[in-house]
């Protein structure tokens, strides 16, 4: 006869492990179906790494970081909430990235990201989103020695909010990575960042139906780099002290709004390759060029301040079939640079101001009785020819230039406002001539 036996009864250890392990795969099943299931607080304890807690986090879970120090590479793997406590330091020590996003809806909030690898091939950043990581919300972090703030690739619907971004300002701007680079990715919300010290502040490409809004950028080489993106809303951003300010390329259906951008080298506000946008009340001021604007058709440019520039608009390549009204150009060193074989005609209904206009109203209707024309013979031959520059003002120079004007075959092409406005719109525009350094 064989006996029988019962089967030996599962110690207390493993019984609790398996009623864990019980719960969380039957958490996965109701967040899989949709159905609604209490998250859980998890708080990493004194000692234990955040990854560790991290692993033991069911989807749904908010994981809590106490204030302190860790250094740590993290992979998030499963929707759940990460949680500075007091501001916790998460760093990589220099090499990869920092943490590293593989699921859907993820937060990650109130943590000092810092200390990710400088290999810009392997796009190393403070938090990386996977393809797939839709909805992840990166919001009121600090970003401190990071090649990439944010890579984000291929994802939908992600917030970006509240984060202070420093590149590695100690490289040359060519081996920095960017504050916030976002590829073919759609719906994002991109606001209220702080962003300096990187190569550029945002750079987007490919990348459709997204909102950028209140975002300060300066020391950059471009507070924007934008290209291949169609559909999106510029708008409260402010970009200063940079080489570029909003560089808007390969583009169309835009609205760039209320944007200021004073004190860079090169342009306030590039609209390259551009169609079928809007372009209002924006302050472009102090810049090398307020406007650049190249191959630009079926836009509207209105209600704009650019005031102390060197050059207000360098207008060029084609960019004609524009509705630019309204506008205030003042005290520019140049008002406008147009190159092209046919006058662009401007300020069609409304006209626009220009502070050196030499016209006059006589009905009193608001709107010069001549035409203001932009360019003449002159700025022709000092454009071409760098050496008549030394040459300004002199009587020569003003013969030519009276000459001219009475004999319309010697005119060259240039923009003309047929009634140009005889006040400016922007009562504040002292104030933004001082702030450009006048």
């Amino acid at each position: 006869m064989i006996a029988l036996r019962a089967p030996a009864a599962p110690s207390a250890p493993a019984t609790r492990r398996g009623r864990r392990l019980f719960s969380r795969l039957c958490a996965a099943c109701l967040v899989a179906a949709g159905l609604h299931v209490e998250a859980a607080t998890l708080t990493v304890e004194r000692g234990a790494t955040i990854a560790r807690t991290l692993a033991r986090a069911a989807p749904g879970d908010v994981v809590e970081v106490p204030r302190g120090d860790y250094q740590e590479h993290l992979v998030i793997d499963k929707p759940l909430t990460l949680r500075g406590l007091g501001r916790p330091t998460l760093s990589g020590g220099g090499t990869g990235d920092v943490i590293r996003v593989k699921a859907p809806d993820v937060v990650i909030e109130g943590l000092i990201v810092r200390d990710s690898g400088a290999d810009l091939t392997a796009q190393n950043a403070g938090v990386y989103l996977e393809p797939g990581a839709d909805r992840a919300i990166v919001r009121n972090n600090d970003f401190a020695y990071t090649l990439f703030g944010l890579w984000i690739e291929k994802c939908d619907g992600v917030e970006i909010a509240g984060n202070l971004i420093t590149g590695m300002r100690d490289l040359q701007s060519a081996q920095r990575g960017n504050g916030i680079q976002l590829y073919n990715t759609a719906n994002a919300r991109i606001h209220d960042n702080h962003i300096s010290f990187a190569r550029d502040g945002i750079y987007v490409d490919v990348s459709h139906h997204a909102e950028f809004r209140r975002n300060v950028m300066h020391h950059l080489r471009y507070g924007t780099h934008y290209m291949n993106s169609h559909y999106n809303v510029w708008e409260d951003n402010e970009v200063y002290l940079n080489r570029g300010g909003l560089a808007l390329m390969e583009v169309k259906n835009q609205v760039v709004r209320h944007n200021v951008a004073w004190g860079n080298s090169d342009h306030g506000i590039m609209l390259r390759t551009i169609q079928d946008s809007l372009i209002e009340g924006n302050i472009v001021a102090g810049n090398g060029k307020g406007f650049f604007v190249y191959d630009a058709e079926y836009n509207a440019i209105k209600d704009n301040l650019v005031v102390g520039n060197y050059t207000g608009v360098h207008l060029w390549a084609g960019s004609f079939r524009n509705d630019v009204d309204g506008n205030d150009f003042i005290q520019n060193q140049e008002q406008i640079r147009y190159v092209a074989s046919r006058d662009e005609p401007w300020g069609r209904k409304n006209g626009n101001y220009w502070s050196n206009y030499t016209g006059w109203d006589r009905n009193g209707d608001g709107r010069g009785d001549v035409a203001y024309v932009a360019n003449d013979i002159v700025d022709r031959l000092v454009w071409r020819f760098a050496y008549v520059k030394i040459m300004l003002n002199s009587p020569a120079l003003e013969t030519l230039r009276f000459v001219a004007r009475q004999f319309p075959l010697l005119r060259a092409t240039s923009v003309v406002d047929e009634h140009p406005r005889m006040r400016p719109a922007h009562a504040d525009w002292r104030t933004w001539y001082e702030r450009a350094g006048h």
